[in-house]
């Protein structure tokens, strides 16, 4: 599994950053640009999304893998990494699987629980992108259409569509492993696999308006994470690196430059 990528920089220490479920490494530019000024920012299309590879297989293990098998071949021995949603379980089963591969890890809005309930969040999601009639399309503004009896928002539904691209022929074609995402949606629904801990600094940040970190997650957090930090980002939902950019940004940034900790823990 050779994951797509794009190297924002090369100076400073190394920065991966891992997009949600149905995202790629283009939703981050922005963020990567500006973080590339302090750091050797890369950004990284996970499996079955952006231009890496197709594969049925998923679980946060295997993508945990496909992302040391990516350091291994940039020569990366070990990286800060910033995860968001779906790539923040990723980033997290990394940490707990290979901790000696992670110098700090920051989480956007995701906790290391399973979300449960019959049906999740994406379900409507994937039944409204699977209603998508892509031999009879002829447009992206009929796709919109269509996608709105599914998704309400706008801007979702436009986020959504990033991952519609034309084939070879002229058609429409999707980006994204739509069959293997909604096959294995039930399992990245999970919580990361195993019982290991992180002993080092974790920031998470959440939304206030988002329900991802609630009041009865931090113990289960706390039992991998011990030394992890939770920030609370107001005004703000599960998109809060979008919607709060500067802010969001703001915090990334002096939790990455803060040398503190890290002296201490070398001097202990």
């Amino acid at each position: 599994m050779k994951l797509n990528f794009r190297q924002y920089s090369t100076d400073g220490e190394p920065l991966l950053i891992l997009h949600g479920l149905l995202g790629n490494l283009a939703n981050w530019t922005w963020h990567s640009r500006r973080l590339a000024e302090h750091f050797a920012v890369y950004g990284l299309d996970l499996r079955n999304h952006g231009s890496s590879p197709h594969e049925h297989d998923m679980s946060y293990s295997l993508m945990a893998q496909d992302v040391v098998e990516f350091m291994d071949d940039q020569g990366i021995g070990a990286a800060h990494v910033l995860g968001h949603s779906m790539g923040g379980k990723v980033a997290m089963q990394l940490a707990m699987d290979h901790p000696e591969r992670i110098k700090r890890l920051v989480i956007a809005d995701i906790a290391p629980v399973q979300y449960g309930g019959e049906r999740g969040e994406h379900d409507e999601i994937f039944d409204g992108l699977s209603a998508l009639d892509l031999d009879t399309l002829s447009s992206r503004t009929e796709a919109n259409k269509q996608l709105a009896a599914w998704v309400e928002d706008e801007q979702v539904r436009q986020f959504l569509l990033s991952n519609l691209e034309r084939d070879d022929d002229g058609g429409f074609a999707w980006r994204i492993n739509l069959p293997a995402l909604r096959d294995n949606y039930p399992a990245l629904r999970e919580k990361p696999a195993g019982d290991g801990v992180f002993d080092r600094d974790v920031l998470f940040i959440r939304g206030d308006l988002s329900d991802y970190i609630t009041e009865a997650h931090p113990e289960e957090t706390l039992r991998h994470f011990p030394r992890a930090t939770i920030k609370t980002l107001m005004q703000a939902g599960h998109w809060l690196h979008a919607e709060k950019p500067e802010t969001f940004n703001r915090l990334v940034l002096d939790f990455l430059s803060d040398k503190t900790s890290d002296n201490q823990q070398a001097d202990s």
